[in-house]
């Protein structure tokens, strides 16, 4: 499984279904669409700022991952943004290949 973390900002009807149904109806809703997606939830943590929530959910893949974001997008409570994560073993992979690359201007 890959692991991905869904940064979500509430829009305003969204931020009133927050408020009518708590937290932990909200976490509850993202742990299901999770399992929906072949996954599971991880973490889930409200935050201050521009972003509202930030979820961490172990998936299938790339698929999975666009699929529940577009969910969540689609269904207009939340806007997403999803950021793949990666391990320090595959940073260490990835750090070992030799990719030739020339920059603009040289």
């Amino acid at each position: 499984m890959a692991k991905y973390m869904f940064q979500a900002r509430y829009t305003s009807e969204g931020a009133k279904g927050l408020v009518r149904d708590g937290a932990s109806a909200r976490r509850a809703a993202v742990e299901k669409a999770c399992i929906a997606a072949g996954g599971k939830l991880e973490a889930m943590y409200y935050a201050f700022g521009g972003t509202d929530v930030y979820a961490i959910a172990d998936l299938p893949g790339n698929t999975a991952a666009a699929a529940l974001a577009l969910a969540v997008n689609q269904a207009g409570g939340a806007a997403t943004n999803t950021v793949v994560l990666m391990t320090v073993a595959e940073m260490d992979e990835a750090a070992k290949k030799s990719i030739a690359y020339r920059p603009p201007g040289g």
